[in-house]
């Protein structure tokens, strides 16, 4: 397995999808807190980074544990996922 996988995030609150690559050895709030660093600057602080979120998988619907990593969920390349 590689070190990074590319996914598509949707975010809603947004109003926006991105594709981004994800490092594989890092647990999913991990991933999470990354998100919302990164959307709170590119959303000119209008992303609420106080809020709690959740990954979710875009096909099936479920939710991703928080402290799991992500080579070991389902998220591979090409992956679509929902942070909400």
């Amino acid at each position: 397995m590689e070190y990074k996988v590319l996914v598509s995030i949707n975010v809603p609150s947004l109003e926006t999808k991105f594709d981004v690559y994800i490092p594989v050895n890092r647990k999913v709030y991990s991933v999470i807190n990354m998100f919302k660093t990164t959307l709170f600057e590119l959303s000119l602080g209008s992303f609420d980074m106080q809020k709690d979120y959740i990954l979710y998988n875009a096909l099936t619907g479920a939710v991703y544990d928080m402290n799991v990593l992500i080579r070991d969920t389902d998220i591979r390349n090409g992956s679509s996922i929902i942070l909400l």
